[in-house]
């Protein structure tokens, strides 16, 4: 009988894979640091379409990444990364040396390669310094999956039957839905972590998701929309709801009916116009959520503003160079502070970060003054600063890249139907849909779900197909009122990188009040 592959297989290498690479660090000739990464998950998902039960699975996945840092006449790292299956078990141990081995050859051909550069290419190859690590402190810790139901016991029967009896309700909600799809999907991950400093890390993570996509259909005009509640927890999020401030969630089929009702609902609303000039917007914490991801948390991810990581999503315009940056200066209003916390709960949360390095939280926007980036071990050994464990992969086979844990505005101390209540006439933008950004992330123009007109503090007519565009700096210098209902809310599907990888994570703020112009769709 085949061998099953289970999160429990951590326990059978963990020492093993420690001592691998302490040995490695004293028989490996030039070698200077290694680390490795071995996931484990155990999953289970459910689609269903139009009422009607549409695909499910159980399934697993098992990867490994290993990383060296080696080099005779200049240091430069080795990467290898392995996707493997039930057949490779047997042969685990050879794999992992064979692994190691591999990365530590392609650190030295690269260490030659970057040493020979430096010789070539005079004040330019001059540029091409050591790869070195920023110290951190070394540790040994377990840390647990929080959920009430496991994810490996729910029976799959089950949770097909609950999706798409979900798909059914939401098809009778109205005859103007003409199609809708939904997804669930429970799992549990275990990742190990082990340094040739001696660091062994276990940490585990429940992860349960449900998403809702409909289309609401009124004379000629659709509207698409589609949401998700998701949690790091077991399958009871989906039937009981979120209450866990400051991320809060409705039953999966409350959601999803909701959702249904607001497609009819703007289906039938106008097109919001197009303004020639900025004017007051009132944003709400779900629309913010989209903007805090777009505006602040690609922004600041140090690989990117140091250009060491561009593809998809591009740079920053926060750093030009090492001696020309914003850190120290105004780039927002002093009501507006913004930071990265791996504390707060939902997808943003962990521990440790994929090279061991203890999570904390950054503050990015300080009363309105750029403070601090996202980094990794090497892009604080390049910039300065304190590693604060923003180094994630989204496959243990793939290189991590710096991202974003739970990306947000702070909350402020007013009421926001005062905030509303002030504006003799504006817009009201409700949750987010559909961003474009500038490559650099200067300016910004993003979809709203709802805009509702404001006309003497009241919500007046609602709007369809619209959002709002501006300059980034001057949106965030006009915040002139930050409301004290701060929330979080899951993003599923933030892509960075190439090859693409595609990562779950958590973004959110309170209403915000500033200017900028209405983009009509």
């Amino acid at each position: 009988m085949t061998a099953r592959i289970t999160v429990d297989l951590i326990d059978n290498v963990k020492r093993d894979l420690r001592d691998l690479l302490a040995d490695a660090r004293g028989r490996l000739p030039y070698l200077v640091y290694a680390d490795a990464r071995l996931e484990v998950a155990e999953g289970k998902f459910a689609t269903a379409e139009n009422g009607e039960s549409k695909s499910s699975g159980d399934d697993y996945g098992f990867a490994v990444g290993v990383r060296v840092l080696a080099g005779e006449r200049a240091v430069a790292p080795g990467w290898v990364g392995l996707t493997l299956g039930t057949a490779d078990l047997a042969d685990l141990g050879r794999l992992l040396r064979e692994a190691l081995e591999r990365a530590y050859r392609r650190a030295l051909v690269n260490g030659e390669l970057k040493a020979s550069a430096r010789g070539k290419f005079g004040p330019l190859g001059a540029s091409l310094a050591d790869t070195r690590l920023h110290p951190v402190e070394v540790r040994e810790d377990t840390v647990h999956a929080t959920y009430a139901i496991d994810p490996r016991t729910l029976p799959l029967g089950d949770m097909v039957a609950f999706t798409t009896d979900v798909s059914r309700r939401v098809a009778a909600v109205d005859p103007a839905i003409k199609h809708n799809y939904v997804s669930t999907l429970t799992q549990l991950t275990r990742e190990l972590f082990a340094s040739s400093e001696g660091a062994l890390i276990d940490q585990a993570f429940a992860l349960t998701q449900g998403l809702a996509l409909v289309v609401g259909v009124v004379g000629e005009v659709s509207q698409e929309l589609y949401d998700v509640v998701g949690h790091q927890r077991g399958w009871e999020i989906l039937t009981a709801g979120v209450q866990e401030a400051p991320l809060t969630a409705r039953p999966f089929v409350d959601f999803a009916l909701a959702l249904a009702r607001e497609s009819v609902e703007l289906a039938a609303a106008p097109p919001l116009p197009t303004s020639e000039r900025p004017e007051i917007v009132v944003t709400d914490p779900h629309y913010n959520t989209l903007v805090s991801h777009e505006i602040v948390g690609h922004p600041v991810e140090l690989d990117r503003a140091l250009k060491m990581e561009t593809a998809y999503a591009g740079r920053s315009w926060l750093l030009a160079g090492l001696d020309d940056h914003h850190v120290g200066r105004p780039i927002a209003s002093p009501l507006v502070t913004a930071y990265s916390d791996p504390a707060l709960p939902g997808y943003g949360h962990y521990t440790y970060d994929h090279e061991g390095t203890p999570a904390r939280r950054v503050v990015h926007i300080d009363r309105g003054v750029l403070t601090g980036f996202m980094n990794s071990r090497q892009t604080a050994a390049i910039f300065g600063g304190a590693p604060n464990g923003h180094f994630k992969a989204t496959d243990a086979a793939l290189v991590p890249l710096i991202r974003m844990s739970n990306t947000v505005f702070a909350g402020g101390a007013r009421d926001p139907a005062e905030i509303i209540g002030e504006v003799d006439r504006g817009w009201y933008l409700i949750g987010h849909r559909i961003p474009s950004i500038a490559e650099s992330r200067e300016n910004f123009r993003i979809s709203a779900r709802k805009v509702y007109e404001i006309r003497g503090g009241r919500l007046g007519r609602l709007y369809r197909d619209g959002g709002i565009m501006a300059d980034t700096r001057e949106y965030l210098m006009n915040v002139d009122a930050v409301g004290s209902d701060f929330r979080l809310y899951p993003i599923p599907n933030c892509g960075k990188g190439q090859p693409m990888q595609t990562k779950k994570l958590g973004n959110g703020g309170p209403t915000m009040r500033s200017r900028a112009r209405l983009a009509g769709g």
